[in-house]
């Protein structure tokens, strides 16, 4: 029986919501809840799940529509108390918070004069108006958001190009600016590497291994990952290593991207070998054999970390990294034969998948649908970051709930060995996620003992020791549930192939001078300079937890609590922003 209640202005971020539905559908006598703002991409979500109602026809975007499934009418008002009590204690929590808020751009710009990043984490169908006024008013844009169309995303990056200014994303999670972080993103010592990355949780992975080897890192920039791709042509990439190029800071670049185009890679490359700095690469898919002049190939996330470190302390560049293993032993039955891995960070996720398809010897390597990354011979890696798991549901970063569930199915299955999966840490995850996965873990486990089966689980634990959540303690109460913990994904894959007898070769890199000469150098923008010469003044628009990691990081920034305008209806915002820039040109 379904019911819908619409509560008219009161527009929550969809972090919120999310947490909320989760929470109703957790109460006694709910079936299924979905709690979200009155979009009409949001009402196209309820109506696919099977939750649409007629009465959400009226509902407009700063409309919560709360349509909630239950058995009986019984309980409801209790649950109705529930939603008022939960969006009460959101409330409290922000008007106790000494982050100063606005409701404009021009008060945000007037409480922080001196701004020149925006963070954009909005609906995406809202999110390229509201960065293309961050490019008008000077500032460059990280854009958290997605579902932002590839058309806008390459008229923001040649806008931003022009006027000199970066907009890192759409769909970028993670970003480092002189230690403050940004979004999804840990607490890292300062040094002298810089990362420009097309993904999160790679530059989370990467800078984490070289702050606990004992490094440091400069900036990490985000690009977005479709920024390498052959119809945006690497526009935010090339202006990012021009930035680190010429950023006093930054001795040592690497560069973290999923495979690009050939024309893209040999765009990159070829401005990459006529740095004056050493660089380390890792196009993640590609197994390369050597080195050339000043660039550097990695294999994995943490050989790009590794061969960084050795750069960054001016010692040699070894052939081969690798170590030993410590695999524990395992009691499979016969039909224990798969890996099954699930994972929150999708370039992670592409990793282990990579990985394993090499010691299979795959021919297809990494595929993209339904949210696998790999899925043959009955081993399967899931991307639960992936869209189709995450429309209307938080990040696994941010909740554990689907994970859980996917672990329960995973463990059913009798042909699963292992259970292979990731823990990151940081700003904008979980206050303590390995505290929730363990009980479930523990069941799990025990479940498949009654059963006559060994069920193995294996963690890597990405994060530091300086993150919000104290990386001794998640350790700790992973290997406490049984989990074999590694310090790397890449230790994590290559524990879980020894457990299964697979083999992965390691070959020795040769190195070799640079094949072309070196191109002209271009300089980089005063104001790409000026953002990397210091920490970062920001307005943050949009989800209100990244404004308080970059406050606590001592930088400044104002939170402006935006709200959509005209109803919601993009077509209008794009007229009242066109008559806006009319009276201001005229």
């Amino acid at each position: 029986m379904l019911h819908t209640i619409i509560k008219r202005n009161s527009y929550q971020d969809s972090v919120n919501l999310m947490l909320l539905t989760n929470y109703i559908s957790a109460l006694e006598g709910v079936m299924q809840a979905s709690i979200m703002m009155g979009t009409p991409a949001n009402k196209d979500i309820m109506c696919n799940s099977g939750l649409y109602t007629d009465e959400l026809e009226p509902a407009g975007a700063n409309d919560m529509c709360i349509v909630i499934d239950t058995e009986t009418h019984s309980g409801l008002d209790d649950i109705l108390v529930a939603v008022d009590s939960f969006l009460s204690d959101q409330s409290v929590n922000s008007s106790q918070s000494s982050t100063e808020s606005v409701r404009s751009w021009e008060r945000a710009l007037k409480e922080n004069p001196h701004a020149n990043l925006a963070i954009i984490s909005v609906p995406g169908q809202y999110a390229a108006a509201e960065a293309d006024k961050a490019l008008d008013y000077g500032l460059h844009a990280f854009i958290f958001s997605d579902n932002v169309p590839v058309e806008e995303e390459l008229s923001l990056k040649r806008k931003a190009h022009d006027k000199g200014l970066l907009v890192m994303g759409p769909d970028c999670g993670t970003g480092v600016i002189s230690g403050v972080p940004l979004a999804f993103a840990n607490r890292v010592k300062a040094g002298n590497i810089g990362i420009v990355g097309a993904s999160g949780t790679g530059i989370q992975e990467v800078t984490t291994l070289i702050d606990r080897m004992g490094g440091g890192i400069s900036h990490a920039i985000g690009t977005g990952g479709r920024d390498l791709s052959e119809g945006v042509g690497a526009i935010t990439m090339l202006d990012s290593i021009r930035g680190l190029a010429h950023n006093e800071q930054t001795e040592v670049i690497v560069i973290i991207s999923k495979p690009p185009s050939e024309t893209v890679r040999e765009k990159v490359v070829s401005q990459l070998q006529g740095l004056p700095k050493p660089v380390v690469t890792l196009f993640l898919g590609e197994k390369p054999s050597g080195h050339e002049g000043n660039v550097y190939e990695a294999y994995t996330l943490e050989e790009a970390a590794m061969i960084a470190i050795d750069l960054a302390k001016g010692a040699a560049v070894q052939p081969l990294y690798s170590m030993p293993i410590d695999v524990p032993k395992t009691a499979l039955n016969p039909g224990q034969t798969s890996i099954q891995g699930l994972y929150a960070g999708g370039t992670l996720a592409a990793e282990a998948a990579m990985l394993i398809a090499d010691a299979l010897q795959l021919k297809d390597g990494l595929i993209h649908e339904a949210g696998y990354v790999l899925r043959s011979n009955g081993h399967v890696i899931v991307d639960l970051g992936d869209d189709m798991y995450t429309q209307g549901k938080p990040h696994p970063m941010i909740d554990p709930a689907t994970r859980i569930q996917h672990i329960e199915k995973a463990a059913q299955d009798p042909a699963t060995a292992v259970i292979l999966f990731d823990v990151v840490l940081g700003y904008g995850g979980h206050d303590d996620v390995a505290g929730v996965l363990a009980p479930a873990i523990e069941k799990a486990a025990a479940k498949a003992k009654t059963e006559g089966r060994n069920l193995y689980f294996v963690a890597a634990l990405c994060g530091t020791h300086q993150d919000p959540q104290s990386y001794a303690e998640q350790k700790r109460k992973l290997e406490q549930a049984g989990v074999v913990v590694k310090e790397s994904n890449n230790q994590a894959v290559r524990t879980v192939l020894a457990m299964m007898q697979l083999v992965l070769e390691d070959v020795p890199k040769t190195h070799r001078p640079a094949a072309k000469t070196v191109p002209e150098m271009f300089s980089a923008s005063a104001a790409i300079e000026a953002l990397l010469a210091g920490k970062p003044s920001v307005i943050n628009v949009g989800l209100r937890k990244f404004t308080e990691s970059i406050t606590a990081s001592g930088a400044p920034a104002i939170q402006y609590d935006w709200r959509p305008i005209a109803g919601g209806s993009v077509k209008m915002q794009h007229i009242l922003n066109q008559l806006k820039d009319y009276r201001f040109t005229s």
